[in-house]
């Protein structure tokens, strides 16, 4: 696949590039009964392509393969684009969460970084954090699982 090429030209461009961006990413991994071979996104005058190389296997859905898996007793909380995980605000900083914690929908787990803009992760879910799945700064894709939570897990 080829890199994605963009120029923004300000903020709001960025932002709305970004949410075509992740709809479009919603389509090709969920609707589609195969992979597409290009993907051309506009947004104003920014004109975003991506190719994939003649052969490529098409890639599973988010979740595919859990869904082979025997049930799991654990939902994970995961990534709604592309960028970098991060479990704290800043270096040095306490993390948003840890293993152990209760979290319930809506409160922040996370950071991902894209393009220099800071996104929260928040949990979707109630239950208790059991395993962090990704190490902090590390690069995650759309759908990547980020934390194993047990749901539906009260004090």
């Amino acid at each position: 696949m080829t890199q994605p090429q963009a120029t923004p030209s300000g903020p709001a461009q960025l932002r709305e590039l970004l949410a075509a961006v992740q709809a479009a990413a919603r389509v090709l991994l969920r609707d589609l009964p195969s992979q597409p071979r290009r993907v051309r996104l506009r947004v104003g005058d920014v004109l975003m392509e991506l190719e994939w190389a003649a052969g490529s296997p098409a890639l599973p859905p988010p979740g595919a393969a859990e869904q082979d898996a025997p049930e799991s007793a654990l939902s994970y909380i995961r990534a709604e684009m592309v960028g970098t995980f991060y479990h704290a605000s800043e270096p040095g900083a306490k993390p948003f969460v840890a293993a152990g914690d209760l979290v319930e929908p809506g409160q922040q787990v996370g950071i991902l970084e894209v393009m220099k803009l800071m996104t929260p992760v928040n949990a979707d879910l109630c239950g208790r954090i059991v395993e962090f799945l990704v190490a902090n700064g590390e690069a995650v894709e759309y759908g990547q699982p980020l934390l194993a939570v047990e749901p539906g897990t009260e004090e």
